[in-house]
């Protein structure tokens, strides 16, 4: 199976409001995971299998409730390449510059 691209957005509540100390709980799963990554302002994109990319979403809301959160959004966007594997570095190479 070649590697996708999911970028994972999630906007847990915790105390009425959007809270980015659980959003920390959620990146440092995706950190832990060993998968190539990138964190961005809106979203975090993961190099990896759709498996993976199921394993990790059910990993990040555990760690959510466990953080305190009690509701909780999760936006996916998966970019596939049924020829090969999808690399965060396909799009981002010529930025890195920046």
């Amino acid at each position: 199976m070649n590697k996708v691209n999911v970028a994972f957005q999630v906007l847990p509540e915790a105390d009425g409001e959007i809270s980015y100390r659980v959003v920390d709980e959620a990146i440092s799963v995706i950190v832990a995971s060993g998968l190539t990554y990138r964190v961005c302002p809106f979203e975090t994109v993961v190099e990896c299998t759709l498996e993976e990319a199921t394993g990790l979403v059910h990993r990040i809301h555990e760690a959510c409730e466990k953080a305190g959160t009690r509701r909780m959004l999760t936006y996916l966007k998966i970019q596939a390449d049924f020829t090969r594997d999808v690399e965060i570095s396909d799009k981002m190479e010529k930025y890195d510059n920046f």
